[in-house]
C-alpha cells in the first residue's frame, strides 16, 4: 500500500506541474500595506450596572455616560505570489469586553501559501467566519451590533482552505480550534464552512456554518454543536442598502428540563440604509434572538420560578454624516425588549424588561503605505 501511495504522489505532482497548477515561482515582488483605523464615543444605557461597568451584550461603545475609545487598530498586510501574511492589532473598549484574554492585543494574525492557481493555505488567528454582521462599526451599517452577533464567534484560530473557482465565488474551509476561542479547551477540532457568491457590483450571498463540541473533555455528556448562517447584502439604485441573514443552532444535550434532549436557538436581523444626499444618510434594523433553552445566552429563573433562556427583540434607529470617505460621525438610538416579561435590566430601583441605548460614535480609517513594493 505504501508503494502505491508514493506512485499516486509522484503522478500528482507531475501533473500539477505539467498544468501549470503547481505554483513554481519564488516570491519575488510582492505588496505591504499599513492601515490604521480609530472609533471614538459617547453612550448612555437605561441600565444601571455601575459606574464604568460593562453594559449587558458589551461589544460596541459598552460603557454608559462615558466617553471612550471604542478602537485603535493598526493592520498590516503582504500579497505575493505564492505568499501572504496578515496582522492586526487593537487597543480600546471592544477588545476589553469581547477578546480573548491571554491574547487580548490580536485581533488576527496568519500567514498562507499558495497551493494551486486559486487555492491557498493559511494558518494563525482570524476574524470570525461566521455570522451576517461583521464587528467594527466601520464594517457595518449600524455602531451597535445584534443580540444574536453577539452569541455568534468574533474570533477563532486553525487552518483555511481559501478556494476562488471564479471571480464571483469564493469558498473557505476551516479547521479550528473551537467556537470563539484561540485556545483549545478540549482533545477535539472543529469544522467551518463560508461560501460567499458577488451579485455583480450589488452586493453578495453567502452561507457559513460551525461543527463542534467544546465541552471539557470531562464532561459526562458531548454538547456537539451545529450552526448554520445565511445572508443577503444587495444595493439598490446606488442609495439603498440592504441587509439580511438569519441563524439557527442546535446543540447536543442542552435541553433544560432533562439535560440530554437537543436543544435549539435562532435569530435573525434586517438592515437597511437609505442615502438621502452624498454625505447623508439614515438607518435602521430590526433584530429578534431565541434562546430557550439558554446554551448561547444565559438560563435565570423568571418571577414564577421557571427555568429560561434568553429572548429578545429590537429596534435600531440611526443618522449618519460622512465628512470624508474614510469617516464617519453616527448617532443611534436602541430599544431591546425582553420577551416573556424577562426582566434582566434595571433602572431607578425598578426591574424592566427593556433597555434603550443612545450611541454617538465617529470613526476614521487610513492606509498609511498602500501598494509598496518589496523585493526578495
Amino acid at each position: 500500500m505504501r508503494k502505491y501511495a508514493v506512485v499516486t504522489y509522484i503522478v500528482l505532482i507531475c501533473f500539477f506541474k505539467s498544468s501549470g497548477l503547481w505554483a513554481q515561482n519564488a516570491d519575488t515582488i510582492g505588496n505591504w500595506s499599513l492601515s490604521a483605523y480609530a472609533d471614538v464615543y459617547y453612550a448612555l444605557y437605561s441600565d444601571s450596572v455601575g459606574v464604568g461597568n460593562f453594559q449587558k451584550f458589551p461589544t460596541v461603545s459598552p460603557r454608559s455616560n462615558s466617553f471612550g475609545l471604542n478602537i485603535l487598530q493598526i493592520s498590516t498586510q503582504y500579497n505575493g505570489s505564492n505568499i501572504r501574511a496578515m496582522a492586526a492589532l487593537h487597543f480600546g473598549d471592544i477588545p476589553s469586553s469581547t477578546w480573548s484574554a491571554k491574547y487580548n492585543a490580536i485581533e488576527e494574525a496568519h500567514a498562507g501559501i499558495k497551493l494551486l492557481r486559486t487555492l491557498w493555505l493559511d494558518a494563525g488567528f482570524f476574524r470570525t467566519h461566521f455570522g451576517t454582521e461583521f464587528l467594527l462599526p466601520k464594517e457595518n451599517i449600524t455602531s451597535s451590533v445584534s443580540a444574536l452577533t453577539y452569541y455568534e464567534p468574533y474570533y477563532e484560530s486553525g487552518l483555511r482552505l481559501n478556494y476562488d473557482p471564479s471571480k464571483n465565488l469564493e469558498m473557505n474551509l476551516f479547521l479550528l480550534n473551537g467556537y470563539g476561542i484561540y485556545e483549545d479547551n478540549n482533545r477535539k477540532k472543529s469544522l467551518g464552512l463560508g461560501i460567499t457568491y458577488l451579485i455583480g457590483d450589488k452586493g453578495n450571498i453567502g452561507y457559513t456554518n460551525y461543527l463542534g463540541d467544546d465541552s471539557q473533555d470531562s464532561a459526562a455528556l458531548p454538547h456537539f454543536r451545529i450552526a448554520n448562517n445565511v445572508f443577503l447584502n444587495y444595493t439598490l439604485f446606488n442609495k439603498l442598502t440592504l441587509q439580511v441573514g438569519g441563524d439557527v443552532f442546535f446543540q447536543q444535550n442542552s435541553d433544560i428540563a432533562t439535560g440530554k434532549r437537543e436543544a435549539m436557538a435562532y435569530g435573525w436581523l434586517a438592515t437597511e440604509k437609505y442615502r438621502f444626499l452624498p454625505k447623508f444618510a439614515v438607518y435602521d434594523r430590526v433584530e429578534s434572538f431565541s434562546d430557550p433553552q439558554g446554551f448561547l445566552s444565559a438560563i435565570y429563573t423568571d418571577k414564577n420560578g421557571n427555568l429560561m433562556g434568553y429572548k429578545l427583540n429590537g429596534i435600531t434607529l440611526g443618522m449618519e454624516y460622512n465628512p470624508s470617505a474614510n469617516s464617519y460621525i453616527r448617532v443611534e438610538y436602541r430599544r431591546l425588549m425582553m420577551q416573556n416579561n424577562e426582566e434582566i435590566f434595571r433602572y431607578n430601583s425598578q426591574n424592566l424588561d427593556y433597555r434603550n441605548d443612545l450611541m454617538i460614535n465617529m470613526g476614521v480609517y487610513f492606509d498609511m503605505v498602500k501598494g509598496f513594493e518589496t523585493k526578495k
